[in-house]
């Protein structure tokens, strides 16, 4: 039984037995819910969610009873436990798990000093590496008819090759350099908390040291291509470190991502030896392919920051998808529309044939069209398989039709087809 002492105002009144009863009961009961919250989670201490980040809730409401003493009201309790668990967790809560070495795929192969290194550079998620790479793959298909003369099959292949070991190495550089910048921020979302440097694996130092390893390699890399993709390619590492930035200060930061992770929808013509400063078709065609993946990647980065949205919320982080929480659909379809315009001008642009814009624009309209209306917003796991596949639903239908276009153009069928209606 909690322990009451009335005060001398109220002693002979039943009035202030009652109203003291009801006010100790009310807040013995809404300190016991928040106990049973804590005891039933049983996290970690070192979590955010241990009954240690509790100690802090204070009543918020007081009043004066009595001799002047205060008594805290259970409304109080009842506001500050609320508003601890929802900028704690996400939704319900959830015992954190502690992190497990991988058991099973890539990464369980690889030395014990080596695995926080591997995850660092999310080699047992590719998923971004292909969304990174596509845009180089669209690019060099696209320049291949361009080249005078011709590129032939063995030299697309060979410059898709670098661009693959290229996007590998830079996409790995670039997820170092925003954990650097989210070493604070990486704890305190539920996704994140397990990375090497938010749970201390990796030191901010060793991080540092082993971007500037990547960055010579990928460095290495590109010194592979002709020298006017050196002037191309280095810019971009500003925009590289631009965007964990970004986060913090507008909404909009899958824009910036977009203006970074679309930068291969223009190297593949250098790299091919098609000189943009002097060929304007190829200009025009580089510069539509740019803007169509820049909206490509807005588009599906949109998606992915669902996942984190109450997370992000809590951890003051900002993202489209915060912005524009309640049209979001809406926003993703007015994306689609606009890559797939400009992949339409990329085309044109580059004199292609019917094959391509059956390819390339009608397939990214199916599979868009289709991932907008089918992925649930407010499911994580969804959110993510969408991301994943969509990847390659959309990704690869494009790469498919530029490839046909390429083939048909390499093997000469459209002048076949001149020929024959002349005849």
């Amino acid at each position: 039984m909690l322990p009451l002492r009335l005060g001398s105002s109220f002693r002979g009144s039943s009035l202030g037995i009652s109203r003291a009863w009801n006010q100790a009961t009310s807040k013995r009961r809404w300190t016991s819910q928040i106990r049973l919250l804590v005891v039933s989670n049983q996290p970690s201490p070192s979590s955010p969610t241990s009954p240690a980040a509790f100690a802090s809730i204070q009543p918020l409401h007081t009043r004066k009873h009595g001799h002047g003493r205060k008594v805290s009201s259970p409304l109080g309790y009842r506001l500050a436990a609320t508003s601890s668990l929802s900028s704690l967790h996400n939704g319900p809560l959830e015992s954190p798990q502690p992190y497990a070495p991988p058991q099973t795929g890539l990464l369980s192969y690889l030395p014990s000093a080596i695995i926080p290194y591997a995850e660092l550079i999310r080699l047992d998620k590719p998923t971004g590496t292909y969304y990174l790479f596509f845009p180089c793959l669209f690019s060099t298909l696209l320049a291949a008819p361009l080249a005078i003369p011709m590129a032939p099959p063995l030299a697309v292949f060979g410059t898709t090759a670098l661009f693959l070991t290229g996007a590998l190495v830079m996409r790995g550089a670039g997820c170092t350099i925003n954990d650097l910048w989210d070493r604070n921020l990486d704890p305190h979302v539920s996704r994140t908390r397990l990375r090497p440097i938010a749970r201390g694996a990796v030191t901010p130092r060793a991080a540092i040291m082993f971007t500037g390893f990547q960055l010579l390699t990928g460095l290495a890399v590109l010194v592979q291509f002709p020298t006017a993709c050196l002037f191309y390619g280095i810019p971009s590492l500003l925009l590289v470190a631009t965007y964990p930035l970004a986060k913090r200060v507008t909404y909009y930061p899958q824009f910036v991502l977009g203006l970074t992770f679309s930068w291969g929808a223009i190297m593949g013509f250098p790299a091919l030896g098609v000189d943009l400063l002097s060929n304007t078709p190829a200009l025009t065609a580089a510069a539509c392919l740019y803007a169509s993946n820049v909206a490509w990647t807005v588009l599906y980065d949109m998606i992915y920051a669902h996942m984190d949205i109450r997370d992000d919320v809590a951890a003051g982080i900002k993202s489209i998808a915060l912005a524009h929480e309640t049209n979001t659909k809406t926003v993703l379809s007015g994306l689609a529309a606009i890559q797939i315009g400009f992949l339409a001008a990329a085309g044109m642009a580059a004199g292609a044939g019917p094959i391509y814009f059956i390819g390339t624009c009608c397939s990214a309209a199916a599979t868009l069209g289709t991932m907008i209306w089918k992925v649930n917003l407010k499911s994580v796991s969804n959110c993510w398989w969408w991301f994943k596949h969509g990847c390659w639903f959309t990704g690869g239908g494009i790469a498919a039709g530029m490839g046909g276009e390429y083939l048909a153009q390499y093997l000469g069928m459209y002048e076949e087809k001149k020929k024959e209606t002349v005849i």
